[in-house]
């Protein structure tokens, strides 16, 4: 393409993967300065903010610049092994209200969607009902976020590996099945989908999009390593494009981008989320990363 890709959407970086500092609400969140100074991002996502001040220097900041925000309640869960399908009610309500204590927060930092995850995958004999367990959970969420203001619901879909986060969703026929569920009752609610994931759930982005593509509202991008033990980022552990063992780069990325884009998902104009899921380790720098990551989508973006 010859315009800039963020003409077609709102390029975003998801803020507590590249500061992994940040990821359980503590750390130093000034690295929010580099994302919302950048020219080249529209957008930051950021999970909670234990420290008020912290928090209500960010909600300030992220305002004045007039740069959207996106919420990503994923690490409340996963650092606190909530599952919001589990088959036990009292775990299930215990994930519920965790999720529900940070709304306020998504609220307060100026969020325009709310992202979570299923939880863990469990026995075919107890699909069904794990399913069940799932979208109770993910209306009691919406209906909370509705109370407060109108924040929309986001899941994003996992891979079922052992070496992976192991979801129930997981594949996204059965994300769309869960999305087709609750739009019953809040039409706002959709599934994020992740490049980082699609090798790790065996799927391509055109089947991806074709099975769950109606739900689909909110993108990410980003890399993943498969099969390889011995590697520091074997699994969902989003290393950068560059990484020599990773699944995705340019290549891959222009794929997606064109399923996208052929979608209507990327449009001129449009201002949907695509925001960059990658970590730094070893040698990386969060600065060497961040430059990469728009070297990598503008090389992508230059193909499409």
């Amino acid at each position: 393409m010859n315009s800039r890709i963020q003409n077609y959407c709102t390029v975003g970086i998801v803020h507590f993967m590249m500061w992994k500092d940040t990821i359980r609400g503590e750390g130093d969140h000034r690295s929010v300065d580099t994302v919302i100074n950048d020219p080249y991002f529209d957008a930051i996502e950021v999970t909670r903010i234990k420290d008020p001040i912290a928090r209500a220097r960010v909600a300030q900041l992220v305002k004045a610049s007039g740069k959207a925000l996106a919420f990503g309640g994923q690490p409340v869960l996963l650092t606190q092994k909530f599952d919001l399908n589990h088959l036990d009610e009292a775990g299930r309500r215990k994930a519920v209200a965790g999720i529900i204590e940070v709304i306020p927060q998504a609220y307060e930092l100026g969020a325009r969607g709310f992202g979570v995850l299923s939880g863990k995958n469990v026995a075919p004999a107890d699909k069904s009902r794990a399913m069940e367990q799932l979208v109770k959970s993910l209306c009691e969420i919406s209906t909370e976020l509705k109370r407060c203001g109108s924040i929309p619901l986001v899941m994003e879909t996992f891979d079922q590996l052992a070496y992976g986060k192991n979801c129930l969703i997981g594949p996204n026929k059965d994300a769309a099945a869960i999305a087709r569920e609750v739009r019953r009752q809040f039409p706002a609610f959709g599934l994020m989908l992740d490049l980082s994931h699609l090798p790790l759930q065996g799927e391509t982005p055109a089947h991806a999009w074709e099975v769950a593509g109606e739900f689909t509202t909110h993108a990410h991008i980003g890399n993943c390593v498969m099969e390889t033990p011995g590697h520091p980022m074997n699994g969902d552990e989003h290393p950068p494009f560059g990484d020599p063992a990773g699944k995705n780069g340019v290549p891959e990325l222009v794929e997606y981008l064109r399923v996208l884009k052929n979608a209507g998902y990327l449009r001129e104009g449009g201002k949907k989320f695509l925001s960059f899921e990658v970590c730094v380790y070893g040698e990386w720098t969060q600065a060497k990363a961040v430059q990469h990551c728009k070297e990598t989508l503008d090389a992508a973006w230059a193909l499409v």
